[in-house]
């Protein structure tokens, strides 16, 4: 996952980790095609995402009351059918539906989990294009992960901190929730005035009216939905351009102002390096949320997409890291959860980089450092590659030995070919997913080293590897 833990806490949420572990399945419900399945086999998170079709646009409507904690909303998902569709399910935690439509024609639905099943009232050929609509409201629930953290919808005493990994978008609009169904996206949040909503990519209008204020804001590089948010504040807003014309909005609770100005006044910097050395900025503006959040909020920042969402004011280096998953994680994002080292792996090592950057440890010293901990230290629970359980994709497996992977492979292949990799691997699967069998693939493809030992040693053995180099 991309987030930094510091600490585990317990959280208010309400979201029974069964309902995240089990899967339903698919049956014949008739003339017209088949029913959707519901959960798309994902080996630590099987009942997310869905099966049938495949979602192109997401165009969410928000009217929120920050007094109330109350929810009005109205999502409108266009997707393609990739089989022919009775009924399809999307993921939709809490909420109370009062409508749903499909290509305008009213629709029947049932509500099971946080699986919300639709039936169409005519059937849904292959190949074709298909919207639905689905009209909501009530007062968003938060989600407890499997790790004991919180996400989802969380409230703030001056609006909502919103974080969707791993499966905290679907406590604010239906989705294909899973990382494997990337979409565009629209959202139109209106707020009370004075308050301010920030979403992923570009601010196209923001109005007042009637003591309301109505923020339009256009996602266009395809996203998953775990990356997407909707903050709601009070924010000192400031907005800007990088020297190479790259638009900035940065958003900061002005509970978090003072110890932000120096970490966020680098990321201009942070940017032009990202890009020397991982290739070009893959999307069209860039930025921060920083939020004064609740003590339940027990981690250091979420990547979301454009803009990483901070839980209280960064540090240099977690700006580094979150904005390095812009290129690890958001362009190029995981088939499963099981492959999240391939985006906090690669954070972490642009962390090792920077330090490098600025003077201190190089890589190999951080590696080394690491690999003198004992047999029995917990970075050694598990492989990377397999993090085994919903509950270990936040651990320090998939942190640092993931970034231990790409030191080992720089040793393996050279540091001309392993910063081809750097900048070759989000250039090739920009705006797509990928998997580790993928990576591996990709990676031997420029070497005459055969790396099938590296990998089945530290991306895949258990316990402590013995060193290879």
């Amino acid at each position: 996952m991309s987030r930094r833990p510091l600490r585990r806490c317990g959280a208010t949420a309400a979201l029974s980790v069964a309902l995240l572990l089990s899967s339903c399945t698919g049956a014949t419900v008739g003339a017209g095609g088949t029913a959707g399945r519901g959960g798309v086999g994902d080996p630590l998170f099987p009942a997310l995402g869905n099966g049938g079709y495949d979602v192109r646009h997401y165009a969410i409507g928000l009217d929120y009351d920050v007094q109330r904690k109350q929810l009005a909303a109205r999502t409108e998902i266009t997707a393609r059918a990739e089989q022919d569709l009775r009924s399809f399910k999307l993921d939709l935690q809490g909420l109370r539906v009062t409508a749903v439509r499909v290509d305008g024609a009213a629709s029947a639905f049932s509500r099971k989990g946080h699986k919300l099943t639709v039936t169409p009232a005519k059937g849904i050929a292959k190949g074709a294009q298909f919207r639905t609509t689905v009209v909501y409201e009530g007062k968003p629930q938060e989600l407890k992960d499997p790790d004991g953290t919180t996400e989802g919808w969380v409230t703030t005493p001056d609006g909502a901190f919103v974080s969707g990994e791993p499966a905290g978008s679907m406590t604010w609009f239906p989705a294909n929730n899973h990382p494997d169904d990337k979409a565009t996206y629209d959202f139109t949040v209106t707020v009370p005035q004075h308050y301010t909503a920030v979403a992923n990519g570009e601010l196209l209008s923001q109005q007042t009216a009637k003591g309301r204020t109505t923020f339009r804001w256009h996602s266009p590089q395809p996203m998953a939905s775990y990356l997407a948010t909707a903050t709601i504040g009070k924010f000192d807003v400031h907005t800007s351009k990088t020297p190479g014309g790259l638009p900035l909005y940065v958003a900061v609770d002005p509970a978090e102002a003072a110890a932000s100005r120096k970490p966020l006044a680098r990321l201009p910097e942070i940017i032009a390096w990202e890009t020397k050395v991982f290739g070009p900025y893959p999307f069209s503006s860039a930025g921060a949320i920083v939020d004064d959040t609740p003590p339940r909020i027990s981690w250091e920042a979420l990547e979301s997409q454009t803009k990483p969402v901070y839980a209280g004011a960064p540090d240099t280096i977690t700006v580094v890291h979150e904005m390095a998953h812009q290129w690890y994680g958001d362009s190029v994002t995981p088939k499963t959860w099981r492959d999240t080292w391939l985006n906090e792996g690669f954070a972490t090592y642009a962390e090792w980089l920077w330090e490098e950057h600025q003077g201190g440890k190089t890589p190999q010293q951080q590696f080394d450092a690491l690999y003198k901990s004992s047999a029995h230290n917990p970075r050694w629970d598990f492989p990377p590659g397999d993090p085994g359980k919903p509950a270990n994709v936040t651990e320090a497996p998939v942190y640092e030995r993931g970034a231990m992977v790409l030191q080992q492979l720089r040793n393996a292949v050279g540091d001309r070919t392993f910063f081809r990799i750097l900048k070759e691997w989000p250039a090739k699967y920009r705006y797509r997913n990928a998997d580790s069998k993928d990576f591996i693939a990709f990676c031997q493809e420029r070497t005459e080293v055969d790396l099938t030992g590296l990998f089945d040693t530290w991306l895949y053995g258990k316990g402590k590897p013995h060193r290879v180099s």
